[in-house]
């Protein structure tokens, strides 16, 4: 009460406490960051270690494992999973979802220490383990660099010049590059030259160096000074290189080098990467924002910079937009912001219709003051404006003004009774406050489930209970303050004779009493007709499709296409740029941007790229609309079908919520040949069903190989050992690293290798020179092998929890993955294992199974919160019965509301039908409370229950029907749009049965007897 007398005794500061409100929140409003979707922490690491020349099993067993029992060390480790293949092991570390971004630099440190420690363990040849520690970087300014004419040494150092110039614009916090490629020196020695001058290119190669080292020429006295001796002959340019002096082992003559080989300057081959953008070769360059950040800040600054770099860059570069979040962020909240206006408008047409003009003035002004109340109080915690923080507010925003809607009403009524405004804004308040309070804390409580789930859903989802509990808890602050202050001023004093009048005399009063008399009087029947109505709804859930996340809206989708395994990434770069070409041609396609060898930078937090993969390729396909998406993919799905039949795509739009495959079986075993064998099975098993595409195992198939078997004998005989061979195969294919060259700033290999005609195909391997320390010359390989054969072998080993496992991973090509799940489990655990083999469910069905099972762990919690509060409300056990019996009841609306409007049950439904739970046991509270105030008035119960009733069906109703019709801008949102049928449908069906079925209850309870003299 103190409350409300301090704003009703004190004008001037209630008038400052709504300016504060008014201009605070606005300000708030406009400093408060924004992004796309809710900050994420990706919790993951990835340690890259190349072994050049080991083969898959070398991999596996002499890195793979060693770095994996290093990171196993790590309390924090959740999970961890590996890819093995032919000269390099990928290993992927993620942390528990306990730890939080704050903890996340001290973890990698810790993970740097353990894999530094195992350096030692490793085998010689194995390359220093390069760790990303940060991989769940979202990069999500995204852009091409391209140049007709300049080749990518140029492109690059272009690049890196509009780099620092980006780094000085607001809110950027990290640049990095995509496809920029190793520049290096090429020594190219034809090998019958090197054979007849008996020269090792080993031996070249540590001349080469010894000519380049950089050693110390020591200090010398002179004087009192001491002076630094430098000595002369690094290499200035190329041609320094060329004109190194080599002599013929044979005659002893001495030649240059440039003229027994050809000198150039190039980029590694094979490339790790590539990037093209409408065809063309480009650079990608990813910027992020700082944590916290305004993306829009950031972007506005960005693209500023961008248009001033554009005009001085030389002819021919353009800078091209691969993603742009700002942009996507700006339509974003401006689409909500818009969604939330016609909310409001929505609300206050509602309350004024239904309530008069003047108390629907006064309670939409509290909602304004409640949500610009909210802005501030979101400033303050740093909750940023994205996707689900101004979903929250829009789903809060019917609940936002009940509590306004019943002090009004009591206020009104105690008016139209003969009490005096201040009186009856003090008497409503007095009545109202403990009550409301309990019931908004109730409703709070039913979204804490979402902030207690301890996973990756529940961060994503964290702010809309943080919204939605500030939002709340301000809205019944302002009820007990503002609104009785605001009542005072602007609600009339009806006259004497108008004020005797009864206020509930009206039709709709009558009709409702009789009605509910009628329901009290058949009791019993009126309790089997609702439970026959809970029961059929139970039957028709059946039929409600169900999936986890909804696609977004985003006019862009991704075509991977998973080549045969063992494929150059040549080989792919030229299948994917004709499939670009094609696809470019296609109506309402605008960009494409074509990424080989691995996927994109993370450019946005919902995308998760695939790793390293010379036989993989991606494109990120934009077009016009998003409407014309599953047009566009059935007509890629039947191009590639058509033209690469011996390729693996996978079409799929951009989900919302964490991404992740449809369908994956996971098939836990040592050997790889039983592993193929089952996945055979899976295989035939999927592709039988009609509506499955991009069925393929992560392993892939099996690669040709090359194998040479040595004749032990003849390299003893000639002093070859097994190292010699496998460098001059190393020296036919990628070439020999013999030293390094200085380029400005960049330290460029020098690589040799012999010409391209000589190092291409299987026929030469048997010409191979290979260097003889016995008879100091050339020797031709076939002169110390036995066979050279060619087999078949794994060329990838995919390991998770330190297990060989084989993915086979599918997806569903219309409608939702829960349907086609259903169908093909059982026959694929129909598939007898043979011991010590495994099989387990991934995809969305893990996702979803472990994000329900972390939230239902929760709920009990939230419904042992809320069962408390009501108990402490009512300090008894039968009214907390009468409350929580009601709560099932939605489930009748919320049937009917997804097969009518065609949605799906997933996480979000889910959500929004525990988000139920709050909003009806509110209204319960209401009524349960008015019935407690009459029956202390000293009414007989019958006429109590009647009485309270039909004073509180209005504001029930008010508050029910204003959260319903607040809902509708929401429908069409692909994120929220199954959400707000779950709760139009459950709120409106389940309103209408509470009116009847808590008053019918309560007197069963109760054991209220019926007299008709007290319905009349």
């Amino acid at each position: 009460m103190k409350l409300v007398e301090f704003t009703l005794q004190n004008r001037a500061a209630a008038w400052m406490i709504i300016l504060i409100l008014l201009f605070g929140g606005y300000s708030s409003y406009e400093k408060i960051g924004r992004l796309e979707d809710p900050e994420f922490t990706v919790k993951q690491a990835v340690v890259i270690t190349p072994y050049p020349g080991a083969d898959v099993h070398q991999v596996e067993t002499e890195v793979t494992e060693k770095i994996e029992t290093a990171i196993q060390q790590l309390k924090q480790l959740y999970e961890i999973t590996s890819i093995s293949r032919p000269g390099m092991s990928v290993v992927k570390a993620e942390m528990k979802e306990s730890y939080g971004k704050h903890d996340l630099p001290q973890i990698w440190d810790e993970l740097r220490r353990k894999i530094h420690d195992v350096r030692e363990d490793l085998p010689p040849g194995v390359r220093e383990p390069i760790i990303g520690d940060d991989f769940g970087d979202v990069y999500g300014e995204f852009y091409a660099l391209t140049g007709d004419g300049y080749d990518m040494r140029q492109l690059e150092e272009i690049a890196k010049d509009i780099r620092l110039e980006l780094l000085r614009c607001d809110e950027v916090g990290k640049i990095s590059f995509y496809g920029d490629q190793q520049q290096v020196i090429y020594v190219e020695i034809d090998r019958d030259r090197l054979a007849s001058m008996g020269l090792s290119p080993m031996l070249i190669a540590q001349v080469i160096h010894n000519q380049n080292a950089v050693v110390s020429g020591g200090m010398i006295p002179v004087g009192p000074e001491q002076m630094r001796l430098e000595i002369s002959g690094d290499f200035e340019d190329i041609d320094a290189i060329g004109d190194l002096m080599i002599a013929d082992a044979n005659t002893g003559a001495k030649v240059m080098l440039k003229d027994v080989a050809r000198i150039t300057k190039g980029f590694y081959e094979p490339a790790n990467q590539l990037l093209y953008y409408n065809g063309q070769p480009a650079i990608g360059i990813g910027i992020s924002t700082v944590l916290g950040g305004n993306v829009l800040v950031m972007g506005e600054s960005v693209n500023a910079q961008l248009r001033e770099i554009q005009k001085r860059l030389p002819v021919g570069v353009e800078i091209h937009t691969i993603a742009d979040q700002a942009a996507s962020v700006e339509s974003a909240v401006n689409g909500f912001v818009l969604n939330l206006l016609e909310a409001v408008a929505i609300v206050l047409l509602v309350l004024i219709v239904f309530m008069g003009f003047r108390q629907g003035l006064i309670i939409g002004v509290i909602l304004v003051l409640t949500i610009l109340s909210s802005f501030i109080w979101m400033k303050l915690a740093g909750i940023i404006l994205q996707r689900i923080s101004l979903g929250a507010l829009i789903i809060a925003l019917g609940m936002l003004v009940d509590n306004a809607i019943v002090v009004v009403e009591g206020i009104s009524i105690k008016i139209q009774r003969g009490l005096s405004r201040h009186e009856a804004a003090l008497a409503s308040v007095k009545e109202t406050q403990w009550p409301l309070l309990g019931a908004t804390i109730i409703a709070i409580l039913a979204f804490a489930s979402i902030s207690l789930s301890n996973d990756s859903s529940g961060e994503f989802l964290r702010s809309l209970f943080q919204v939605i509990a500030i939002s709340l808890g301000m809205s019944w602050v302002l009820a007990v303050t503002i609104t009785p202050f605001l009542s005072v001023l602007f609600l009339k004093q009806p006259k004497q004779e108008k004020a005797a009048k009864d206020v509930y005399g009206n039709w709709f009063f009558r009709s409702y009493r009789t009605i509910l008399g009628f329901a009290i009087r058949f009791r019993w029947a009126t309790v089997a007709v609702i439970i026959a109505m809970l029961f059929t709804a139970f039957y028709c859930f059946r039929f409600v499709d169900q999936n986890f996340f909804a696609n977004s809206s985003r006019p862009q989708f991704l075509v991977g296409v998973f080549f045969p395994e063992g494929t150059r990434i040549e080989e792919t770069r030229e299948r994917m740029l004709e499939l670009s070409d094609a696809i470019s041609d296609f109506e309402d396609v605008t960009d494409i941007s074509t990424f080989v060898g691995q996927g994109a930078m993370r450019f946005m937090l919902i995308y998760s790229p695939e790793m390293p993969n010379p036989a993989y390729g991606q494109l990120l396909v934009s077009v016009d609309d998003w409407r014309s998406i599953a047009k566009k993919m059935q007509e890629i799905r039947e191009f590639i079908a058509n033209e690469l039949p011996n390729a693996t795509p996978l079409i799929e739009p951009f989900r919302l919520g964490t991404p992740g495959a449809s369908i994956e079986a996971r098939i836990e075993g040592p050997d790889p040949d039983v592993l193929y064998q089952i996945a055979d099975q899976y295989i035939a098993i999927m592709r039988d069903h009609p509506n499955l595409e991009s069925i393929r195992s992560d392993w892939g198939n099996r690669a040709k190989k090359i194998h040479i078997e040595l004749s032990e004998a003849a390299a003893k005989r000639s002093g070859v050992s097994r190292k010699d061979v496998a460098q001059a195969i190393e020296m036919n294919r990628t070439g020999y690293v013999g030293g390094v060259y200085l380029d400005g700033d960049h330290l460029l290999p020098i690589i040799f290798r012999i010409p391209e005609s000589q190092r291409v195909g299987v026929k030469h391997i048997e010409d191979l020179q290979v260097w003889s320390s016995v008879y100091q010359q050339m020797l031709p390989l076939g002169q110390i092998v036995e066979s050279v054969s060619m087999e078949w072998d794994v060329n990838v080993i995919h390991r998770f929890q330190r297990k060989r496992t084989m993915t086979i991973s599918t997806k569903q090509i219309v409608g939702n993955t829960a349907p086609v799940f259903a169908e093909l489990r059982p026959l694929i655990e129909a598939v007898e294992l043979p011991e010590g083999y495994h099989l387990e469910w991934g995809g969305e069905f893990e996702s979803q199974s472990e994000a329900n099972e972390k939230l239902g762990a929760n709920i009990p919690l939230a419904m042992f919160g809320m069962l408390f509060v009501s108990i402490l409300l009512f300090k008894s056990f039968r009214h907390p019965f009468i409350i929580f019996s009601g709560l099932p009841l939605a489930l009748i609306g919320v049937v009917s509301g997804l097969l009518l409007f065609q949605q799906p049950f997933g996480f979000m439904a889910m959500l929004g039908f525990l988000s139920l739970s709050g909003m009806l046991i509110k209204n319960e509270i209401v009524l349960l409370e008015q019935i407690n105030i009459e029956i202390a008035e000293g009414k007989a119960p019958l006429i109590a229950v009647l009485d309270a009733s039909v004073s509180r069906v209005r504001p029930v109703c008010m508050a029910a029907f204003t959260t319903v019709l607040g809902m509708i801008p929401l429908i069409w949102d692909p994120f929220f749009g199954a959400m707000a049928v779950t709760i139009m449908g459950g709120l409106t069906f389940a309103t209408v049965l509470t009116l009847i079925y808590v008053p019918v209850l309560y007197t069963i309870v109760y054991r209220v007897k019926y007299q008709k003299s007290c319905v009349a």
